[in-house]
């Protein structure tokens, strides 16, 4: 009775619970432990928080100009698709489907599942079987919300988001006040020259980088928002800046209360704090932290699945994922591609490895997406963009990316190597499937099932096209 299409409902406030939401997640309760391992001192992994938090400024600067020059939806992958062509942004699909995205989704669900579970077992350590079982259950509903109805994900989004900033308040607020009564102990020789080792400097701003991943997540659903041009610059200053803020102020509080060796020894370095600092709450923090990441997953579900929408729309991915439910108006396709994926890799899968598995790929399209800003501004001079940075912005965030993928093939060569492979290994399928159009023969069968899974799923071609 009604067109099929994504309606515009994402406003000004949903955009910046979006941001918010995807940022503040499992990052900042499990990244202290990675960025001070990696950094060597107290001093150091501050100045590593603060230059990430920078360095998301930029990319989110650079992505917000993007946002307002291409008016669809797909984040790093039509930006790419747009500015260097079909090959690099279907490399980058290939990487985003198969490991980053997966990858990425396991490591915010294991923490979930972690601190969901920790006021139950502690002082021991929760068992890993029942860890991962959770973390699946939770994922498994914050799917299910993402098929069912696009407003109510979007308002849990705003709901999570007050969580979020009420967890961080809770671990900020008492670690100001012993820091404020003089307990400084901690940071006492906090730039210790000797602990810093160069080379695994990469893998602290990849730590770093994952707790302020999430400033991209509008780009995603571009042509879903209320007034973009206005509300995507918007919504990504203020919440790159709270963000930044509250990461600074958290980790002083971490480093206030806990010293070097406790923060390296805890496996939930929020649960630790609180143990410490405020037995009161040891029950609610773990709590929060978890609802924390529940929005992250629910935001990375809600923003992935649309790119596999628009690649599958682009012609770079099977049809039927750019299909909507005939009355939820969902993504439904697309939405329940990943957990499959998900699962397995939250099965098999190890945090910290996970990270550096997937920061790789991540990092290294990013840096492409933002030389696409570069190249996009001068084949099209005449084009008129409504937010516009500086043109430092983008060279200088596109060579510290590419820079830091180049330097952790020297840090972790082994996970690092298996997600360069995994990139590579998109070159054939490219050629062979997408470049090459497939014969009417092979395509007969790929047809017939797509008609079948569309009956089944009660899903249908987008009508009309909103950008």
């Amino acid at each position: 009775e009604e067109a099929v299409f994504l309606r515009k409902k994402i406003t000004l406030l949903r955009a910046f619970s979006l941001l918010i939401g995807s940022m503040v997640g499992s990052g900042i309760f499990i990244s202290p432990k990675g960025v001070l391992k990696n950094s060597g001192s107290v001093g150091f992994s501050l100045v590593v928080w603060f230059v990430c938090g920078l360095l998301s400024m930029f990319g989110a600067l650079c992505y917000a100009e993007l946002g307002t020059r291409i008016t669809k939806s797909g984040g790093h992958y039509i930006y790419i698709l747009e500015t260097l062509g079909p090959l690099p942004s279907f490399l980058f699909l290939w990487a985003e489907f198969f490991a980053i995205r997966p990858a990425n989704s396991a490591v915010v669900s294991l923490a979930f599942g972690r601190y969901m579970l920790e006021p139950f077992f502690a002082p021991c350590a929760a068992p890993v079987p029942a860890v991962k079982l959770v973390s699946l259950l939770g994922y498994y509903m914050v799917l299910t919300l993402n098929s069912w109805s696009v407003t109510w994900s979007a308002r849990l989004q705003t709901a999570l988001s007050v969580v979020k900033l009420l967890a961080l308040a809770l671990i900020i607020v008492p670690g100001m006040m012993l820091l404020a009564q003089g307990h400084t102990e901690n940071f006492q020789d906090a730039f210790d020259r000797e602990s810093l080792v160069l080379d695994k400097l990469p893998l602290a701003f990849y730590a770093g980088m994952f707790a302020y991943s999430g400033w991209f997540q509008t780009s995603f659903v571009r042509e879903e928002l209320v007034r973009p041009e206005r509300n995507i610059p918007l919504a990504v200053i203020v919440s790159v800046i709270t963000v930044i803020v509250g990461y600074m102020l958290t980790n002083v509080s971490y480093y206030t209360v806990l010293g070097t060796q406790d923060v390296l020894a805890s496996p939930a370095v929020a649960v630790s704090f609180v143990q410490r600092a405020f037995k009161s709450l040891i029950s609610v923090v773990p709590v929060l932290v978890a609802l924390s990441c529940f929005g992250t997953m629910n935001g990375g579900i809600f923003t992935f699945s649309r790119t596999l929408f628009v690649a599958s729309r682009e012609g770079q991915w099977p049809p039927l994922f750019s299909m909507i439910h005939i009355r939820r108006h969902t993504p439904l396709p697309a939405v329940m591609l990943m957990f499959p994926l998900v699962t397995a890799m939250v099965c098999i899968g190890d945090i910290y490895h996970l990270l550096n598995f997937f920061s790789f790929s991540r990092w290294l399209f990013i840096g492409l997406a933002t030389l696409g800003l570069i190249v996009h501004r001068h084949r099209h001079p005449e084009l008129h963009s409504p937010f516009k940075v500086p043109l430092f912005v983008p060279v200088s965030f596109t060579i510290i990316c590419l820079f830091t993928v180049a330097m952790s093939f020297y840090s972790d060569p082994v996970n690092i190597s298996i997600g360069c492979t995994m990139v590579l290994s998109g070159f054939p399928v490219y050629y062979l499937i997408i470049h090459r159009q497939m014969s009417s023969r092979c395509r007969s069968p790929f047809y017939y099932l797509t008609h079948k899974l569309q009956l089944l799923l009660e899903v249908v071609q987008q009508e009309i096209k909103t950008y």
